[in-house]
């Protein structure tokens, strides 16, 4: 379970006067318990979708407050929480890091008690379980954007993480793509936390929340709550 109590992450803006520097709040107070099996977060863009992603692993801690995974408090236990939480880019080039994909996966096994051969094993397997079977030897660089988003998810989900954060995963991805990554979601073992733009990919979701001007400002089942988004959405163009 993920839980997050009274959280505020807030950050230093210079001051336009050239006086010290401003805190500002970034998102927040936020209280959730997470416990669904699909969670879906939307809203506009600077909202703070982003930031309340990245909470739930560790890689932005709270000013205040505190975020538990399965009770591991993540400015605490960090290593420890990302070990339980994967987390996915909007682009995979900023985490594919190694030449070929066979590589790529590998490195994400060496945390694993593997020799040499079982973890060359098991990330073919890794590969294979996305498609990627063919793959696993060509530069990474020549995959398409779509198979590199699924390498991303392969090398994520081959150490077999409890819980997977997707920071919009199909952004840049076409339509045919995103079908394929949505549906593989959607067919995890894992809670997915995903953050969409993608309403129809929201749709699917067993809760959604709408954050906006950083805070949560609708949580409940996804067609009250695509509903209430898009209503926010007409005001602010009105």
């Amino acid at each position: 379970m993920i839980e997050l109590d009274d959280v505020l992450v807030t950050a230093f803006s210079p001051d336009p006067a050239g006086d010290a520097d401003r805190v500002v709040r970034l998102l927040g107070p936020v209280r959730l318990r997470l416990t669904e099996r699909r969670i879906a977060v939307i809203g506009a863009n600077g909202s703070g979708k982003s930031t309340l992603a990245r909470l739930l692993n560790g890689l932005v801690l709270p000013a205040s407050g505190s975020v538990r995974v399965d009770g591991l408090d993540t400015a605490v236990d960090g290593r420890a929480v990302r070990r339980r939480v994967g987390f996915v880019f909007t682009n995979p080039d900023a985490q594919i890091v190694m030449p070929t994909p066979l590589e790529d996966v590998a490195l994400s096994l060496r945390r694993l008690p593997l020799t040499a051969d079982e973890r060359d094993a098991a990330a073919r397997a890794a590969l294979a379980r996305f498609g990627l079977a063919d793959r696993a030897e060509v530069p990474a660089h020549v995959l398409s954007g779509g198979q590199r988003q699924l390498l991303a998810l392969a090398s994520v989900l081959a150490v077999e993480p409890a819980i997977l954060v997707c920071d919009e995963p199909t952004t840049l991805l076409d339509l045919r793509w995103r079908t394929v990554v949505d549906d593989l979601l959607d067919g995890l073992d894992q809670q997915v936390v995903v953050v969409t733009h993608d309403l129809d990919a929201a749709a699917r979701a067993d809760r959604v929340l709408v954050v906006d001007d950083g805070r949560i400002v609708h949580d409940g089942e996804p067609v009250e709550a695509i509903a209430h988004y898009r209503a926010l959405m007409t005001a602010l163009r009105a």
